[in-house]
């Protein structure tokens, strides 16, 4: 009986990649790179948005007893709208995260939130604080609708 050669499984099976190829995939990184940093740093292809701040409110929310949240102007303390309990969940959510960021941070409530109606007509709600925001349009116009009827609470009546 005669004894088969040991058969080495890393060995190259001949046909190296030429050459060329290696060359002409290296040059596509490396123009794929100097793309990507060149529109990075000269901002080619990127949307800015100029909307400029339209109506600014500062608000205070306070939980109330009954499970409600009263909401405030903070520079009149004016009650703007009152929350019913167990109602308005995407507000509740949105100011619970608000309240669990300060906490976080060990910031207190003291300072007001900022909802901004931009020139664009989209809202916000700030904490400059923490620099948090939320843009509320993008949740769908019924949860935004929510906090444009605060906005509108807050303006004197027409005469």
């Amino acid at each position: 009986m005669s004894e088969a050669a040991p058969v080495d499984r890393n060995a190259h099976h001949g046909n190296p990649m030429p050459r060329g190829v290696l060359f002409g995939a290296a040059a596509l990184l490396a123009f794929v790179l100097f793309v990507t940093l060149y529109g990075r740093t000269e901002n080619v292809g990127s949307i800015h948005m100029k909307a400029q701040p339209y109506q600014t409110l500062l608000l205070h929310f306070a939980d109330e007893n009954d499970g409600g949240i009263t909401i405030t102007d903070a520079s009149n303390g004016a009650v703007l709208q009152r929350i019913a309990p167990q109602t308005n969940g995407f507000l509740r959510s949105a100011m619970r995260g608000f309240a669990h960021a300060r906490e976080r941070d060990g910031i207190g409530q003291e300072a007001p939130f900022k909802l901004v109606r931009w020139s664009t007509g989209s809202l916000s709600l700030i904490d400059d604080k923490t620099g948090r925001r939320i843009d509320l349009d993008a949740f769908g116009s019924n949860q935004s609708k929510v906090f444009a009827q605060i906005l509108e609470s807050s303006r004197p009546p027409a005469p």
